[in-house]
């Protein structure tokens, strides 16, 4: 199992629009079919330079699956958040699950 995670650090100015938009976008991912489940977390932590930090980490059950969403869908859903351009920075990290523990 692998964990793709987006973290996103939103000007404040446009936090409340942002957060509209990332409900409608995160089933968008979802129906590429490459990830089973997702969710949005708020990071806890005062940001020198501002702004208002989420994670969202999408789960895709093989390799394969992420690098086909990179491959196919990727572009075009990264695509969509150009309407907050210059208001947001984002970064991604890959994560493979080694063991969880319930």
């Amino acid at each position: 199992m692998y964990i793709y995670n987006v973290t996103i650090n939103v000007d404040e100015s446009i936090k409340d629009e942002w957060l509209k938009w990332i409900h409608n976008h995160i089933p968008e991912v979802l129906a590429t079919g490459k990830f089973s489940s997702a969710k949005l977390t708020q990071v806890l932590v005062d940001e020198e330079m501002g702004g208002v930090t989420y994670s969202v980490q999408y789960r895709a059950k093989t390799r394969k699956n992420l690098d086909d969403y990179y491959k196919f869908d990727a572009d075009k859903l990264r695509n969509d958040s150009n309407q907050f351009l210059g208001k947001f920075v984002a970064f991604r990290t890959e994560l493979k699950i080694i063991k969880e523990f319930l």
